[in-house]
């Protein structure tokens, strides 16, 4: 398509979603042209990386017990009423193991920057950042596993996570000595050693049900920090007095914010779709993904 084109196609868009939507209003149909014609610095979601870093990728386990401070916005009830759906989107369940082959984990949750590159512990334990953990007897084995695990000898339940988003990886849920606990794993799994403990396993899911809920009730869209100061966006965002709530969420500097956008406000549905056809990253359409679910199945 060439640039010439792009006018032309993009007020069909508008004309389309304006008649789908039934914005029989003038101030609707007005955002709606005004959100799709922002230009604002959006970029895609982030991949999930396979790693051996609980934390890499976004905390969607936070949500469980998301702060109801978490949210911003004018309007206290705005954000009650998104809290209440997004502390939904998660479930966690607690299962204990009497018996648990260690060989299994292959990840912690004390992840320093180096080692978010790994994605095996073997890999983790030949790197530089190992070097003064040498492992070649039995006695040093049961001396380095514990190092980071106390109660090893004495069979102390090991704590350990897991979330359906970063598939069947296990994660030690320990945050000390991890370049110990690495390679005492990747030692016993090399020499076929069979070393056991009871366990306890957090599992975090999503909800069928909350991701639902959440597409049925809400436009969530990545906003660029870029946005919060944009005289154009915020001009949309407030001169209308539309409901709204914003969520920080994701951990790097400068990542973007959650903008919800309750579907039962008119104006601030036509926000949503507007952002949308301006590029604005769809949320849902994320976490869709990341639950293997596609759009009509999450209905």
């Amino acid at each position: 398509m060439s640039l010439s084109d792009q006018p032309s196609s993009l007020g069909s868009r508008l004309a389309a979603l304006i008649q789908r939507l039934g914005l029989s209003g003038r101030a609707p149909r007005q955002i709606v042209e005004r959100a799709s014609g922002l230009q604002l610095p959006f970029t895609p979601l982030p991949t999930l990386r396979d790693s051996i870093c609980w934390q890499e990728g976004p905390p969607l386990q936070r949500l469980v017990d998301l702060p109801r401070g978490a949210l911003s916005g004018p309007v206290q009830e705005d954000k009650a009423q998104a809290h209440a759906v997004l502390i939904r989107l998660i479930e966690v369940q607690q299962r204990q193991l009497d018996s648990f082959d260690l060989r299994l984990i292959d990840g912690f949750s004390d992840c320093a920057a180096e080692r978010t590159t790994f994605t095996r512990f073997e890999d983790y334990a030949a790197s530089e950042f190992c070097r003064q953990v040498r492992i070649i007897s039995y006695k040093d084995f049961i001396k380095t596993i514990s190092l980071a695990l106390p109660g090893f000898l004495s069979g102390e339940r090991l704590a350990l996570r897991e979330a359906s988003w970063r598939g069947q990886r296990l994660f030690w849920a320990g945050e000390h000595h991890s370049q110990a606990f690495a390679c005492a794993i990747a030692y016993a799994r090399r020499r076929e050693l069979e070393i056991t403990l009871p366990a306890e396993i957090s599992s975090y899911r999503f909800s069928r049900e909350g991701l639902a809920e959440l597409q049925r009730r809400y436009h969530v869209l990545a906003m660029p920090a870029a946005a919060w100061s944009d005289p154009a966006f915020m001009g949309l965002l407030l001169d209308s007095g539309l409901p709204y709530a914003r969520l920080s969420l994701l951990r790097p500097a400068g990542a973007p914010e959650f903008l919800l956008l309750p579907k039962h406000s008119t104006e601030a549905s036509a926000l949503g779709e507007g952002l949308r056809l301006a590029g604005a990253p769809d949320v849902v359409a994320y976490l869709q993904a990341l639950a293997g679910l596609n759009a009509s199945e999450s209905r």
